[in-house]
């Protein structure tokens, strides 16, 4: 019982933190962004990348490893109709993510040679920004949609 606890705490703080840096990321990278100084959004999207690699990617490798271990230890199958939608939906979310950090990587290089030149944010950066802002929200939603899940846990079919 004190197994299933540990990997239960362990698989809420890796979900605490996917939905926390995935919020405060998204609320950095607009404040930035609407300030429309090169130099400022290149110095947060440093930051956001690193605590994407830092936080986010060593969630996002915990959580299946903890949830399998999870549902081994509780004695679901993970053919358990909540379990498979939460998978699908965490696919989901990966789908959007990944593509997320490579325009997180070039809207930064973007503002840092705009910032170093003097010049105004080219129109390829507000094109990626506009791809990034429209990712996030079916990558939240499908979150949001894990976390529902795994508190109900639902017979969904």
């Amino acid at each position: 019982m004190m197994l299933y606890f540990f990997l239960k705490y362990l698989h809420v703080i890796g979900a605490a933190v996917l939905l926390g840096t995935g919020a405060g990321i998204a609320f950095f990278m607009l404040r930035a962004h609407l300030t429309g100084e090169p130099a400022l959004i290149a110095a947060v999207a440093r930051i956001v990348v690193l605590a994407d690699f830092l936080f986010t990617a060593t969630a996002v490798v915990a959580q299946p490893l903890t949830g399998i271990a999870l549902a081994h230890e509780a004695g679901y199958s993970l053919g358990e109709s909540w379990i498979v939608l939460s998978i699908i939906l965490y696919f989901v979310t990966g789908a959007f993510w990944l593509p997320v950090v490579w325009i997180q990587l070039q809207m930064r290089n973007l503002a840092a040679a705009s910032a170093s030149q003097g010049k105004p944010l080219p129109s390829r950066y507000h094109k990626l920004f506009r791809i990034w802002f429209a990712f996030g929200f079916p990558a939240f939603g499908a979150v949001m949609g894990i976390f529902w899940l795994m508190i109900s846990r639902p017979s969904v079919w």
